[in-house]
Parts: C-alpha cells; structure tokens; sequence
C-alpha cells in the first residue's frame, strides 16, 4: 500500500483495538510529554527499530493530517536522529476517524525495522 502525503502511527495490535474502542488513541507519551508521536512513512522506521526492535504485533495507522483535529507541531526527534530531521507531534489524542488505513508493521528476519513503503 502507498502512503500519501499523510502521517503514520505505530502501536501495537491492543493499542489500536482499544483506539476503536474508546474512539480515540490515547499513548503514555499524551500524558507523558503531552503529544502523540507521529512519522512521515519515510521516517517511521527509526522509532521503530530504536523503540520494538523485533515486536511482531506492531500496525502502522495510515493518519489523515486534516482529521486529528488538534495542532500538529514539526520538532526534532531524539538525539542520534539525523540532526535536521523533524517529526510530527500531535498535541492532542489520535480519532480513529482520522486513520484512514491500517496494516501490519513486521520486522525484517534481523528483528529490524525497513522505511514503510
């Protein structure tokens, strides 16, 4: 599946079904730092394999930038990311009504993480 101009988000299978469940994607980092992580599909890869590194029950959530109806800030990631790269941080929890796909996220047979295509 090609991606658009649009957002991804990772998480694992529970996280989503409990997503569609409330309605909304609520992750620890909401409270934590106060934003939801978000990638381009070019860049997701990099949490991925620094944050799940050989997890089997990742999805990558497809995100309508138009839909999450909250602001959406570009700010760098974590030291050891490439240093002009910036991510997209939702200030705000996910709608489910803003993703608009879902698939599987699997590690390579090394346990790493490829650029989501």
């Amino acid at each position: 599946m090609k991606h658009a101009d649009g957002f991804v988000h990772l998480c694992s299978d529970r996280e989503w079904a409990s997503a569609q469940a409330s309605g909304a994607l609520r992750p620890e980092s909401l409270n934590r730092v106060g934003f939801v992580h978000l990638s381009t599909p070019q860049q997701v890869h990099l949490p991925a394999n620094r944050l799940y590194r050989g997890r089997t029950d990742l999805v990558l959530l497809q995100v309508d930038p138009a839909k999450v109806g909250a602001p959406v800030r570009w700010e760098p990631g974590v030291p050891g990311d490439p240093e002009s790269m910036l991510f997209p941080h939702l200030y705000g929890p996910l709608p489910v009504s803003a993703v608009i796909g879902v698939t599987p996220y699997r590690p390579g047979p090394d346990g790493g993480f490829a650029v989501a295509d």
